[in-house]
């Protein structure tokens, strides 16, 4: 600006002319002449440049692209670089002379149409094939005559309009974790993004810039997968309308009337068939099967990874004196083993299970996982009665005695000190065989009849848990001749009982 106040004060305040300003100042007459007739020194305000041209990679654009294309099929860590871009371009094509730069800044403008890195704050109404969407919905399902208030994962392709589900116990990591997996493994590949909202199972704290922190596990499934992750703005869930509308569907018509079934793992196979047939129907919007619109979300996918994913979570508890152990917070309470009380024990915890597991990695007993916010116990007897039956004198002292129930300590009571060993052996047999519910079942019903012996404990248990099968009817021959029924007549014999009444001894 300095100099172009010296170019006017030299033609306005000095009077000289054009060509004298030239050969002092050394700038061309044009611009000289531009300086003094501009009558606008308004800033521009600035633009961002949108849309550059790059004319001199038009040769070499598609190929650019082709390459960043077939990058959504890859992990991230496995993708295209602008160095790399950059490098195949000099090694594969003869004759290639454009800058590093150039190539940069055409691959960053690329990427961020292909794989949507803006930092806009918005999420786009249409999303491309192979992208999914994910959230949890409440149902209430029977399971072996159980109800149980449950959650189901719903994963949708907004693409398409596919959509699958499965069934829980809950809403937690490992529900989640097992449901994509579930779905990944049954249509053979990974969503290349999933869109979530900021359910508390994978985001520990939303930041202010907008930004995630994630829970560990998560972030190492991701990383496991490799897809990308979206999340919807705090209380934003109509970001992700096409899961949200989703869930009642699935509800209506795959939930109702309310599932009944003997096996959850079994019945979830089962959806993802059903859901399957489902694509067997035409596109709300597009002239298409959905089932057709999907195998365009599925050629997009990421391969399933080389190696399984465990998605079963790992803690190190602290038995108490009776061998058992708390989760969430102290309201579910758990057994182990007296081998292990007082003690330190790895325990494996999926969406159905809480595994205790020994030194060697190996299961020592299984208990059904229990959900729900009040105070619940799991007890697996096995371990406590074969531990007391080797040491049947201890029995008084173990604090087991305390726990078990009523009738089990009456009858323990009235055997002889020498057979209790024997007697808690069987009870430890039928436990194992038929589950500890049945054996003091058993109890029970000896001590009725006041038998302590172990014959009679073992003939109960046959007698309440032996399954009696019922013989179907025999069917006769033809040839076997039809017999005429009998009639009694009794009255011969009253006849006789008057006769013989009358005679005297």
């Amino acid at each position: 600006m300095a100099q172009i106040y010296d170019i006017r004060k030299l033609y306005f305040e000095e009077g000289k002319n054009i060509s004298q300003i030239s050969r002092e100042t050394g700038y061309d007459r044009k611009t000289i002449r531009e300086y003094i007739n501009k009558n606008d020194w308004n800033k521009p305000v600035p633009a961002v440049k949108t849309n550059m041209e790059f004319s001199k990679l038009d040769p070499y654009k598609s190929i650019i692209t082709q390459w960043l294309e077939n990058d959504k099929k890859a992990k991230k860590k496995q993708r295209h670089t602008a160095t790399r871009v950059y490098n195949r371009l000099k090694e594969e094509i003869e004759g290639f002379d454009c800058s590093y730069r150039t190539v940069a800044a055409f691959v960053t403008l690329k990427k961020k149409e292909i794989f949507h890195t803006e930092k806009e704050g918005y999420l786009p109404l249409e999303h491309p094939a192979g992208e999914a969407q994910v959230d949890f919905g409440d149902a209430q399902f029977y399971e072996n005559g159980v109800l149980h208030d449950g959650k189901y994962l719903n994963v949708s392709f907004p693409y398409s309009n596919q959509g699958y589900l499965q069934l829980f116990y809950g809403e937690n990591i490992e529900c989640l974790l097992e449901g994509l997996k579930a779905i990944f493994e049954y249509i053979g590949g990974v969503p290349t993004r999933l869109w979530f909202d900021n359910t508390k199972t994978i985001v520990t704290k939303i930041l202010k810039e907008g930004s995630r922190n994630l829970t560990e596990k998560f972030m190492r499934f991701r990383e496991h997968y490799g897809f990308d992750t979206v999340f919807c703005n705090p209380e934003a869930g109509h970001e992700k309308g096409n899961v949200e509308s989703k869930v009642g569907y699935h509800r209506r018509n795959m939930l109702v009337p309310i599932p009944r079934f003997q096996e959850l793992r079994k019945y979830n196979e089962e959806l993802l068939v059903k859901c399957n047939e489902d694509g067997n129907r035409e596109h709300y919007r597009k002239s298409d099967f959905i089932s057709k619109l999907f195998e365009e979300d599925k050629k997009n996918f990421l391969p399933l990874p080389a190696t399984e994913f465990d998605t079963a979570g790992y803690h190190i508890v602290h038995t108490n004196g009776y061998g058992r152990f708390y989760l969430n917070n102290g309201l579910h309470e758990y057994s182990v083993s007296p081998k292990y009380a007082n003690t330190r024990v790895v325990i494996k915890v999926t969406s159905s299970y809480v595994i205790p597991m020994d030194e060697n990695q190996n299961e020592i007993v299984r208990h059904k996982r229990l959900y729900g916010d009040h105070k619940q116990q799991s007890m697996k007897w096995l371990p406590y009665l074969r531990q007391l039956a080797k040491r049947p004198g201890a029995l008084k002292y173990s604090g087991i005695y305390n726990i078990m129930p009523e009738d089990m300590k009456k009858y323990l009571d009235k055997c002889k000190r020498s057979e209790r060993g024997k007697i808690l052996s069987v009870i430890a047999s039928l436990t194992e065989k038929n589950g500890f519910e049945n054996a003091a079942q058993t109890v029970t019903q000896v001590l009725c009849y006041d038998a302590v012996d172990v014959d009679s404990l073992i003939s109960m248990h046959r007698h309440l848990c032996s399954e009696i099968r019922e013989l179907p009817p025999m069917k006769t021959e033809s040839r076997i001749p039809r017999l005429k029924p009998t009639k009694t007549d009794l009255s011969k014999y009253d006849k006789a009982l008057k006769k013989w009444g009358k005679r005297t001894c």
